[in-house]
Parts: C-alpha cells; structure tokens; sequence
C-alpha cells in the first residue's frame, strides 16, 4: 500500500472513530434521559467550541414552550385581553383576604398597571372582585382544590398555586406570582430581567444573607480540619416570584405539586428544596435557572421594619413592592406602607415594632 493511500485510509479511519464516538455519546445521554440542558443542547444544533479564556459564558435563558390554547380554552381568552406582552401578576384570593385584597389591588390600579389578574376561590371574591372592576377569573369546580381554596388559610391557599399556574405557563404566559399582602408601589414589570426561569424575591434582610455567603463551621475535635466550609443563602419567598412558561418551570411546578400532595409540609420550603438541592444519590435535581431580585426594591418587612425606616439613606429610597412577609398583623402595616410611601406620612411607620409581639 502507497503511503498516501496508508494515510487517507488512517485519516477516514479516524474519521470513522471519532462518528461513532459522538453516536455513541448521543445514544448514551438519550438513554440516559436526565440532563435536559444536553438534550436541548442537541436538538438546537452543532455543538460550538469554547472561545478564549474569559470569553466564555453558558446559556442561561431556557426557550419558552410552545403555547397550547386547549389546555384551558377560556382562560385563554381571559388571557389575551388582560395580559401585556404576555406577562400578568397573578394572585390566589379566598374571603378570608379580602380586605387585604382590596388594598393590593387598589394600589395595583393606582400605579397604573393593567395586567393583573385575581384567581377567585369562592364566589365571595368573585362578585367583590366584579363589582371593584378587577380582572378575576373562577376555576371549573375541582373538589380537590375548591375545599381548600374555600376554606383554608394562608398556607393552605399558598400551596394551591403550584398547581393552578401550570394552566398559565402550558397557554404560554410569563406570570408574576404575588401573595396579596403586597404594596406595590411601582410596576415591578420595569424591573425584572427576565433572563432565568424563575426570578424571586428573597427572605434575606442584607446583602449576605440574601445573595449568599460562605459560612464557617467550627469543630474543635477535628484539629487541623475544624473549620468547614458552607454555603448558605436565606430562602426565596414563594410568595412572590416571576416565572417564565418553559419546560424546567413547568417541571418546578408539577415537583412541587407533587410533594404537597403527599407530605405535610410548608409550599416555601418545598419551593426551595426543589430549586436549589443539586443532584445526587437517589434524586435528580432540577435544572432551573435561578435569579434573586434586589432586596431594596423587592423588599420584605423585615428590611423595611427593621433597617429601612431606622436608616436616613435607605429610607429615601422607593421600593417597587412591599411584602408584609415577616409579621402576621398584616393589614395595618400594608396601610401604614401605604401611608408612608403614597401619603407622605412620615410617622405612619413609628407605632409598629421592628418584630412582633406574638
């Protein structure tokens, strides 16, 4: 053999090789069915070399799914006249809210935005909702979810969401989940970033605790190794967080429906659980991008209460919404905010402690 031909054949050889490599590859990670970041990875196209060193970043806006209109007809068509851009706040309301529902939504109205949209667990809230001239829509009547809905309390309506919003994400809408203990104050539309699946506001009361931070553990015994390093963060609020309609939001949804169904457990510590424990042994984790909104601008009660109105500088500025997360005497203090922020009133917050009295 003519070594032209010896090096043509090596060349086509290691050509082959290197096809059944991929092949290979692809049929590995198609059996293995877990990585959806590969899978969608290879359904868009070529894989690309990495650039240079500092050039590189990773793709972090998951593609939204295909809108599927039969899933829920008329909510669809609710949908269509009361979203903008296809984005909508969406908040879950039974009677036992009502008067806390009416400060939300009238603040909603004074700011001047329209796409929102009250889910209505009992006809109570539906005529209150109807006569207020507030979008409002009933569910068709589900024995599993109308008990709750009618009956329960704060928790208990706060765990229904998980399963009500995958109507929203499968019609193909962006839906900004919001409790109704929440001032607004600006659109929250004009500050977001719309770059992760879900986008939440956090339960952090600074910097560290809401962003992260890396937290030392002390063991004397272990000698030399006795500091051990952790990570920590406060968790994200599920009562209030920006969620694309794509497939790893709409998996976060159905993981957390799931497990409320099964366990007795709080919705905001399952949210958390499912969106930030990595895989391992026994559990696939869930492949969702993440983003933690500014906690001066989205901020709870705790940082307002505690920090906020006791700083000269940080009281100057104007938060997009308040959350009275962090104290169960909720409606006077969303009054007081109001009083505060809207009112010019600058005493209104003084009668409130920084926590509560039990």
């Amino acid at each position: 053999m003519l070594k032209s031909e010896f090096v043509a054949v090596s060349d086509k050889n290691a050509e082959l090789k290197k096809q059944v490599r991929e092949l290979t590859e692809r049929l590995r990670l198609a059996e293995q069915g877990k990585d959806q970041a590969q899978k969608q990875f290879l359904a868009l196209g070529k894989q690309e070399k990495a650039g240079p060193f500092g050039t590189v970043k990773g793709l972090r806006i998951n593609p939204t799914v295909v809108p599927d209109d039969s899933v829920n007809p008329r909510l669809a068509k609710i949908l269509e006249k009361v979203a903008v851009k296809r984005e909508i706040i969406v908040a879950l309301a039974n009677s036992n809210v009502k008067e806390m529902l009416e400060v939300w939504f009238t603040n909603i109205k004074r700011v001047g935005i329209s796409n929102y949209l009250v889910v209505a667990l009992d006809e109570e809230i539906s005529k209150f909702c109807e006569s207020n001239q507030v979008p409002f829509y009933k569910r068709d009547p589900d024995d599993g979810i109308d008990t709750i809905g009618k009956q329960g309390g704060n928790h208990a309506v706060s765990g229904l969401k998980f399963r009500i919003l995958r109507e929203f994400l499968q019609l193909g809408y962006s839906v900004l989940l919001s409790d109704v203990d929440i001032v607004y104050l600006q659109n929250p539309f004009d500050h977001l970033y719309r770059d992760s699946d879900v986008e939440s506001m956090s339960d952090g009361h600074n910097n560290m605790t809401a962003y992260g931070y890396n937290d030392v553990f002390d063991e004397p015994a272990m000698g030399w190794a006795r500091y051990a390093h952790t990570m920590r963060i406060w968790v994200y609020n599920s009562g209030f967080f920006y969620i694309r309609p794509t497939i790893p939001s709409i998996e976060l949804l159905d993981r957390v429906a799931t497990r409320l169904s099964k366990e007795n457990a709080w919705d905001q510590a399952v949210f958390n659980e499912e969106l930030f424990y990595p895989s391992h042994p026994g559990y696939d984790g869930l492949h969702a991008a993440r983003r933690t909104m500014d906690i001066y601008l989205f901020m709870n009660s705790k940082i307002l209460f505690k920090t906020v109105r006791n700083d000269a500088n940080l009281s100057k500025l104007k938060p997009v919404i308040i959350h009275v997360n962090y104290h169960p005497d909720k409606l006077p203090r969303m009054k007081a905010i109001v009083e505060y922020y809207v009112n010019g009133k600058q005493d209104a917050l003084k009668p409130f402690p920084d926590g509560s009295d039990w």
